[in-house]
């Protein structure tokens, strides 16, 4: 388990309910969800019939990276933003957002139905239609603008997307070095090359609701007619933020490239409905993208326990990737 999972068992499951919905219902079963690895996720069976899910941030002394605080509280108002402003858009409802001393902060959603688009993949069903839908689901999320880009809840922001990017970026650095996280050259070179092309996210003039972590276990199907997938749900959304719909092309093609895939299904379904062009400055910013992305997940890993004995593949993939965007940047 990450560090900043905390522990459950059915006893703090029960209090946890309590204090959302009261001393009824009454839990009838449950236990953990895998998959994520910064809250401790539970699903939970109420004797109402109600199926819902738990999930439970960090102890307050475990430290986070500068991104991550009240990622709960950020989750919660995704939900209700999505409720709102894009409802077409298949989100867990909001049951209960709780703080308390001893508690800490803690979600309590509904459960959606389905398999994980990862899972799915892994058994080799036929995914191109629900990825289809999941593009045409992300145009719809960016359709909701807000007034600041970057993080809410005054975390890392700005009036500008480059100024937010770019704040983004200097709070993962920081945390890198506050971690004594190896990077693959030396950070100030890291700022050099992004400030040397940062100019072409001017181009981003509206700030887009972003899911941003919509990697394959995020997005949830159920079979549909002919037993081919149908996407029923877009999950986790403590990571959302404000800028450039591009970015959001990023972690759903996670070790890809968007621009040298246009006939994904994805791509193809979410430039039918919110067009924009594969020319030289979509693809240079799609490559900062991934550059923030990358260096996230691997600033992220002390914080989460994650090291090259058990997980070799991660760390020396990341630096590959890293090292390949940084070369791009230093190009002509």
């Amino acid at each position: 388990m990450s560090p900043t999972q905390r522990r459950l068992d059915t006893d703090q499951v029960r209090r946890y309910l309590a204090a959302s919905l009261g001393p009824t219902p009454e839990v009838v079963d449950c236990g953990p969800l895998t998959g994520g690895g910064f809250a401790a996720v539970w699903w939970v069976t109420l004797d109402d019939g109600r199926a819902v899910v738990l999930k439970v941030g960090p102890p307050p002394q475990v430290p986070l990276l500068r991104y991550e605080r009240d990622m709960i509280g950020a989750e919660a108002r995704y939900l209700q933003l999505v409720a709102a402003r894009a409802p077409a858009v298949p989100v867990p409802p909001l049951l209960h957002h709780g703080r308390d001393p001893v508690l800490g902060d803690w979600l309590l959603t509904g459960l959606l139905p389905g398999r994980t688009l990862w899972d799915l993949t892994r058994a080799g069903a036929e995914v191109g239609p629900v990825r289809a839908e999941f593009g045409r689901a992300l145009a719809m999320l960016h359709g909701v603008t807000g007034d600041r880009y970057g993080y809410d809840g005054g975390r890392s922001g700005a009036p500008t997307w480059r100024g937010a990017y770019t704040a983004m970026l200097d709070d993962l650095l920081a945390d890198a070095a506050d971690w004594a996280v190896p990077l693959p050259v030396p950070a100030a070179r890291i700022r050099e090359l992004v400030d040397r092309h940062a100019h072409v996210l001017d181009t981003v003039r509206r700030p887009a609701l972003l899911h941003f972590d919509g990697w394959a276990g995020n997005v949830l199907a159920v079979d549909g007619p002919g037993g081919t997938p149908r996407l029923s749900g877009l999950v986790d959304g403590e990571r959302h933020l404000w800028g450039d719909p591009l970015l959001d092309l990023v972690s759903p093609l996670l070790f890809r490239r968007a621009e040298d895939e246009p006939d994904d299904p994805l791509v193809r379904a979410y430039r039918a409905v919110a067009p924009f062009p594969l020319d030289a400055g979509a693809r240079r910013r799609l490559g900062l993208y991934r550059l923030h992305l990358y260096l996230l997940m691997t600033v992220e890993m002390p914080s989460r326990g994650i090291t090259a004995e058990p997980d070799p593949w991660r760390v020396d993939r990341l630096a590959d990737l890293l090292d390949a965007e940084l070369s791009d940047l230093a190009g002509p």
